[in-house]
């Protein structure tokens, strides 16, 4: 079919489209139709001379280049499309290494490592090849060494020979890194296998080494288009220089203002620098976005602003001009989550969403658990997109199971789960064995670690011991429950269990992820007490939290049909996708901007990107949370809103004016502004102080210090006045009975609804 180029492209696309004499470089904004460019130009270079197997399209992902291909065949004809040389840079470079194997030095039938193979072997060489502390050189550190060097480009001995590595290495007390990295080389070819950043390295060489070789895919390769160059790293843009060649007929396609992977390897000066690598290289710039409303295009423009290093352009909208960006402040995080929850509810009674049309974006995968709870007390229906559900997570699995064989040592599932997690020796056979015994004797598993030899169990002395060991780890547990709140045992077990030192063995993505979520266990843990003492329970036990979540994890809430749930994920895995509504939650310093990246000029820049794309995900409505106050590390912290809200203009939001606690709007608005400037004012609530599961100082004391009565605001509370909670924040009583120790009131809070509060442990302030 032919298409149309002028009725269905705008000027701009429509120039990037049929530009092919040389190098282009296409910056796609947000919303910008960037996919039905590159669909475009394919089809009309298939139109104007060139084959399907002259034109090369890299892209990162599977499905991208499959929808890609999709659309291609319906503009040119499946067949045509069918030859097209387009996938993902390791699928295409792998299918030119099995062609090209034997002039590296490997056959055509290489396997390819993933990284649980990777990581295994780099393990064998550091424990069984050197002999070396696994504890000191951590192979999940060692192997992100070795990927990086790799993505750089810089072989084992480049690696050998580079005084900075090998410093940098010796400062991390690893200084034979650079062995290791040899080894694994000389491994994986002994193996005839590559791992997949050897897809980008191998390819490489291959082409600086054979210049036949590169000569005849140049030929061959007559046009390469690139998708979302922003995210390359430099061994992919040196192959893209490679087979460029003097042709030079190369288009990539990305936008530096989503340039967000870096911890991936990602060099944003790859784009930044594209029209330097490329001297008569073409820009050009699409600017209209049909996703969004003009308000959120230029608030988000008025973001992005602040960033030094990017390619200037203005995006602009001609949809409806839209509400202002809607900005809630929230006492607490359980607050911030009462407001998104209530928000989506309201807006579903007062127009025709349905809960597909809503996300809840956070910076940190651990943020997802009040979001969840708040929406599952409501029987709102919603997924995890890219993740699993906070409490079906493998580490917080792990504890539970911990959990529930204390209360429960008879719960053979949780018994089989921890036996050898962390590892102590006692393998899939020894448990075998056990399970074999219990189930000849009609017994629990329990029961036969605690008299193996009763019950005929057959294994050595040694796994007796480490068997016994356990056993005696968890009946000293066991015994703590009469002493120990859930909290306090809680911490012990994930301390002393092994747990917490297992995820801290590595500073590597996945175990910082899984501390943060151990910790976020942790604060819900002292939620969870927290709340109990203030509704009068002072013996807050392990078996009642452990009854808490197993309603909190019950799947029937989750029920829809049709996928229609609210989605909830992190701001790098919303990439790509764009929804209705739009809430960004947990705008605060050191969340968001991450305190990872809040001392480097570079991170602050990639953490506003990130921002950037939150923002840029939502179509109609778009709504940013903050809280004064959120659990962190075990304690109630207060922090400072995040300096990004101060980056976007204050005509694009609709800052905080509701009415509270009958105060002037104006005065709350004021308020808002005062706090971004100056960071937040500290009530002087009665704070209950413990700490993370790593921190120095924990907490042993079951009971938290309790203000006595005299200096509470406790004899003076009656019904109709309004009072400050630190977790649920400005609520109005409506009943108040008992006195002294004993006195209670029923406070009903705008956000988080209607709480029983025993008056001597509670948390707040009056103020009306």
């Amino acid at each position: 079919m032919s298409i149309s180029y002028i009725d269905e492209l705008n000027e701009s696309q429509r120039e990037a489209v049929t530009y092919s004499d040389g190098p282009a470089l296409v910056i796609a904004g947000a919303g910008s139709g960037k996919t039905r460019v590159l669909t475009y130009k394919i089809a009309y270079l298939l139109e104007n001379g060139y084959e399907p197997w002259n034109i090369l399209a890299l892209t990162f992902t599977n499905k991208a280049a499959r929808e890609m291909k999709e659309r291609v065949g319906r503009q040119v004809g499946e067949k045509r499309a069918r030859y097209l040389w387009m996938g993902t840079f390791h699928s295409i470079f792998g299918r030119i290494l099995r062609a090209e194997a034997g002039k590296i030095g490997f056959t055509s039938q290489y396997t390819i490592y993933d990284a649980a193979d990777s990581k295994s072997l780099v393990r064998d060489i550091i424990t069984k090849t050197l002999e070396l502390d696994e504890k000191v050189y951590r192979p999940g550190v060692v192997q992100a060494r070795i990927s990086n060097a790799k993505n750089h480009l810089v072989t084992p001995e480049a690696y050998a020979a580079n005084r900075e590595l090998y410093e940098s290495d010796a400062a991390r007390k690893m200084p034979l890194t650079g062995t290791i990295y040899k080894l694994y080389r000389e491994r994986c070819r002994q193996a005839n296998a590559m791992d997949f950043d050897d897809l980008l390295v191998y390819t490489y060489l291959l082409f600086r080494d054979n210049p036949d070789v590169l000569g005849r895919y140049r030929e061959q390769f007559r046009y390469i288009l690139v998708d979302e160059y922003q995210d390359t790293n430099v061994a992919q843009h040196s192959i893209v220089l490679q087979l460029a060649g003097e042709r030079q007929r190369v288009c990539v396609v990305g936008d530096d203002a989503q340039s967000i992977y870096s911890f991936r390897g990602a060099n944003i000066d790859n784009i930044l620098r594209f029209t330097e690598t490329f001297p008569n290289a073409r820009l050009f710039k699409l600017e209209r976005n049909y996703r969004s409303t003009q308000t959120i295009v230029r608030a988000a423009n008025s973001l992005i602003a602040k960033n030094q290093n990017r390619i200037e352009k203005d995006i602009f909208s001609e949809k409806e001009r839209g509400e202002p960006i809607g900005v809630f402040q929230a006492y607490s995080d359980i607050e911030e989550a009462d407001i998104v929850v209530n928000k989506i509810g309201e807006m579903r009674r007062r127009s025709d969403y349905g809960y597909a049309d809503f996300a809840i974006l956070y910076r940190t995968n651990a943020q997802s658990r009040v979001f969840e709870e708040a929406l599952r007390k409501r029987g709102m229906p919603y997924r995890v997109y890219g993740g699993l559900s906070f409490y079906q997570r493998k580490e917080i699995k792990d504890v539970v199971a911990y959990f529930r064989l204390v209360v429960n040592p008879d719960d053979e599932e949780a018994l089989k789960r921890v036996v050898n997690y962390p590892a102590r020796g006692i393998g899939a056979t020894t448990v075998g064995k056990v399970v074999d015994a219990a189930t000849t004797a009609g017994v629990s598993l329990w029961t036969v670690i605690g008299e193996p030899q009763a019950y005929g169990l057959e294994v050595s002395k040694a796994t007796q011991a480490k068997l016994r060991a356990f056993r005696e780890m968890i009946e000293r547990f066991a015994a703590d429950q009469r002493e120990k709140n859930a909290y306090t045992l809680g911490l012990a077990i994930i301390r002393e269990s092994g747990i917490w030192a297992d995820v801290c063995k590595d500073d590597s993505p996945e175990n910082l992820s899984r501390r943060e979520n151990i910790e976020e266990l942790a604060n819900g843990m002292s939620d969870f007490r927290a709340l109990r003492l203030e509704e009068g329970d002072e013996n807050v036990a392990l078996t009642d939290y452990l009854s808490e979540i197993a309603l909190l994890t019950d799947q029937d809430s989750d029920k829809a049909d049709d996928g229609e749930r609210v989605t909830m994920m992190t701001v790098h895995s919303a990439k790509g996708l764009e929804f209705r509504n739009v809430f960004v939650v947990g705008l605060e310093e050191g969340l968001f901007p991450s305190e990872r990246d809040a001392d480097s000029a570079f991170g602050i820049e990639e953490e506003r990107r990130l921002f950037y794309v939150a923002i840029t995900r939502a179509e109609e409505h778009c709504f940013l949370s903050y809280a004064r106050a959120r659990m962190r590390y075990g304690r109630t912290e207060f922090g400072t809103p995040s300096r990004f809200l101060n980056d976007i203009d204050t005509d694009f939001l609709r800052l905080p004016d509701q009415v509270r606690a009958a105060r002037k709007v104006d005065e709350e608005a004021r308020r808002f502004r005062r706090d971004l400037d100056g960071g937040f004012s500290r009530p002087n609530f009665k704070r209950v102080e413990t700490a993370a599961p790593g921190a120095r100082h924990v907490a042993d004391n079951a009971t938290p210090p309790v203000t006595p009565a005299a200096e509470r605001p406790v004899a003076a509370l009656r019904v109709g006045q309004w009072i400050e909670h630190e977790r649920f924040g400005l609520g109005e009583v409506v009943k108040v009975e008992g006195s002294g120790e004993n006195a209670k009131a029923t406070i009903n809070f705008e956000n988080s609804g209607e709480k029983h509060l025993l008056l001597r442990f509670a948390k707040f302030e009056v103020v009306k």
